[in-house]
């Protein structure tokens, strides 16, 4: 699991720190305004809503944007109608990408995302081209300092994970995606704080990346993810830390 992990942690970690934090907002934004529209405005029973909610809460998004987001999903606010697209194409080396969209303009998106795979030596493909490679899971990484190894092992496993890998500085824990709400909830009472916590799509092999190709690869997820319509992108390529830190 080491390209996802390591992928994962050092992108959080630079959102944390990151300039463009309305860009992370806008996204947040449009997954609320979403996610409210297709299962109601209550995040009681909307656990999609509720994953959104828990991801804005930890950017430190105002409660007031929360809210009208919501408002505008129910219709309560006027705001954007927003499609869903998913699309899949091959990076530098031959790995495999997942690009999850939001947009108003399905043109304009499908012609940037496509110019994105292009520029950076990747090739948009066919919808199930590299889906079959993923696996849809609950993702969490705890850093090592943070949690004793065999209480946490416990502690997830009870409440319903199905792994707990070690990865560098991390333990990474994958859960079925109707177990990560239980599972996150657990180390949330437990006072074990996360690095990443979401429902990701993890690959189930990798492809290791080095040099050039390795540069190439980080420049398209980085293009990819800084398109306003982007919400997600997964890939199955292992780059050592030191090289995307570097970026």
């Amino acid at each position: 699991m080491s390209g996802h992990s390591k992928w994962a942690t050092t992108k959080h970690k630079k959102a944390a720190i990151d300039s463009k934090r309305g860009k992370i907002f806008t996204k947040i934004t449009k997954e609320i305004t979403v996610a409210a529209k297709l299962g109601g405005g209550d995040s009681g029973g909307n656990p999609r809503l509720r994953t959104a909610v828990a991801k804005a809460k930890a950017v430190s998004m105002p409660a007031d944007n929360i809210k009208r987001a919501i408002q505008k999903g129910t219709g309560e606010l006027p705001g954007v109608s927003y499609e869903e697209i998913t699309f899949e194409g091959y990076g530098p080396g031959g790995v495999a990408v997942m690009v999850e969209s939001m947009t108003d303009n399905r043109n304009r998106t499908v012609s940037e995302i496509r110019h994105i795979f292009g520029k950076s030596g990747g090739n948009m493909g066919e919808a199930g081209c590299v889906s079959w490679m993923f696996h849809k899971k609950g993702y969490i990484v705890i850093s090592r300092a943070k949690a004793d190894e065999e209480k946490l092992m416990t502690l997830v496993l009870d409440a319903g994970a199905e792994d707990m890998q070690i990865e560098d500085d991390n333990f990474v824990i994958t859960t079925p995606p109707n177990n990560f709400e239980k599972v996150k909830k657990v180390l949330d009472d437990a006072g074990v704080p996360s690095e990443v916590a979401e429902i990701s799509m993890v690959p189930q092999t990798y492809v290791k990346l080095e040099g050039k190709e390795a540069q190439q690869m980080l420049r398209l997820v980085e293009s990819l993810e800084d398109n306003d319509d982007v919400q997600n992108v997964y890939a199955n390529f292992d780059i050592s830390e030191e090289l995307m830190n570097a970026e």
